[in-house]
């Protein structure tokens, strides 16, 4: 006791316990704590890759917090997603201001890409890239006609009949959907890109989304035996399209021949 009474008079007495104490608190610490999981671990690079790559690429439009500016929208809670869509089409990085920026050669390979996305959806909750069993399944032919219901009645308005895509007001169009692949047409669905609405699962149930995809892969799978498909654009509008000009040039042709008659005579 006397021993540790005399310690403690000693000015250099506090400094040393403050220190065994917060060296004690730091090991006490360390044992206690959860130990990180190497999945974790891999999660925290892929968003520190992904970045890097954002700072690079995108942060000039989108922001270096991805909190949007005047040349490109917010991406807080758009979700990893969207992300893929844009980036997977060639969408992104756009090369400039475009009424519709169309899909082009992709630029980042398939790893940089979930890296960006991962990034992206740590800024904020959205719609996440979605598993192979969301958008595919081994469909009956009733599926397949329900898919194309589905389509006619929600999407034929503005990408055709078959997805052959259509114009849409101030210079944007609704792009071709046969050369789109499966899980970007769901990703598509489920964020909205530029005029397309977003068709949430509490509208459209991930089935509902599969019949459609059945549907369009259906389709477009079919043999083409020639002729002009007009857009693929429907009954009504090619209809029209065959009465203005087959009727119509015969009317032409008619009225030629009238005239052609009436000088003879």
């Amino acid at each position: 006791m006397k021993f540790l009474t005399s310690l403690r008079r000693r000015s250099a007495a506090r400094p040393v316990l403050l220190l065994l104490t917060l060296v004690v608190l730091a090991l006490s610490y360390s044992v206690v704590s959860p130990q990180r999981s190497s999945a974790e671990t891999e999660t925290t690079q892929q968003v520190e890759q992904g970045k890097a790559i954002f700072d690079q690429n995108c942060s000039s439009c989108h922001g270096l917090n991805g909190e949007g500016t005047t040349a490109g929208p917010t991406l807080i809670g758009v979700g990893a997603a969207s992300v893929d869509f844009q980036m997977g089409t060639g969408r992104m990085p756009a090369a400039r201001g475009e009424a519709q920026i169309p899909a082009r050669e992709v630029q980042f390979t398939e790893d940089q890409i979930e890296s960006v996305a991962a990034y992206v959806a740590s800024l904020g909750a959205g719609p996440a890239i979605p598993e192979e069993s969301q958008y595919t399944a081994d469909l009956s032919e009733e599926d397949i006609a329900r898919g194309g219901a589905l389509f006619r009645a929600n999407c034929s308005a503005c990408h055709g009949i078959t997805g052959g895509g259509g114009a849409m007001p101030e210079g944007k169009y609704a792009p071709s959907l046969r050369d789109t692949s499966a899980v970007h047409i769901y990703e598509a669905m489920r964020t909205g890109p530029q005029m397309m609405p977003t068709f949430s699962k509490d509208v459209m149930t991930d089935e509902s989304v599969t019949e459609i995809i059945a549907y369009l892969e259906e389709v477009n799978s079919q043999p083409n035996y020639g002729g002009l498909t007009m857009g693929d654009a429907g009954p009504v509008s090619e209809g029209f399209w065959i009465f203005v000009i087959g009727i119509g040039g015969l009317a032409i042709v008619a009225t030629w021949i009238a005239k052609k008659g009436a000088r003879a005579r």
